[in-house]
């Protein structure tokens, strides 16, 4: 009776390496459509950058015909940005933690100071 139940594990051996070879073989196979993709990607992402500048050369040719300063107008663009990203953040210290973000029942400032992390305790524990 040895034999049988060593043949129900053999069998079960086989079926999980082909499992396992066929999920192998669908990995290599997205794998593989990955790659492809990635390349058709860069290329996309090459000829975009290749019309980016000729665009922008473009652009600054008719800027400099019509006596307009790209630097300035980039350096404006930016300035407004970065005012408007600064409207949009909260009125809140980054170090201040928001009163939803506070755990229940923990106090909000200690009460007493700790001897071991206060420096002014004179006395140092380990």
């Amino acid at each position: 009776m040895g034999l049988g139940s060593t043949t129900k594990k053999i069998q079960m051996m086989a079926d999980k390496a082909e499992q396992l070879y066929t999920q192998l073989n669908e990995v290599k196979k997205q794998l593989e459509d990955l790659r492809i993709k990635l390349e058709s990607t860069h290329e996309t992402v090459a000829g975009l950058e290749v019309k980016h500048e000729q665009n922008r050369a473009i652009l600054e040719a008719l800027a400099e015909e019509q006596g307009i300063d790209v630097e300035q107008v980039i350096t404006d663009a930016s300035i407004e940005d970065a005012e408007t990203l600064g409207e949009d953040e909260p009125d809140t210290d980054p170090g201040e933690i928001a009163d939803d973000e506070k755990v229940p029942g923990a106090p909000d400032e200690p009460t007493e100071a700790d001897p071991r992390t206060d420096p002014g305790s004179g006395t140092e524990t380990s």
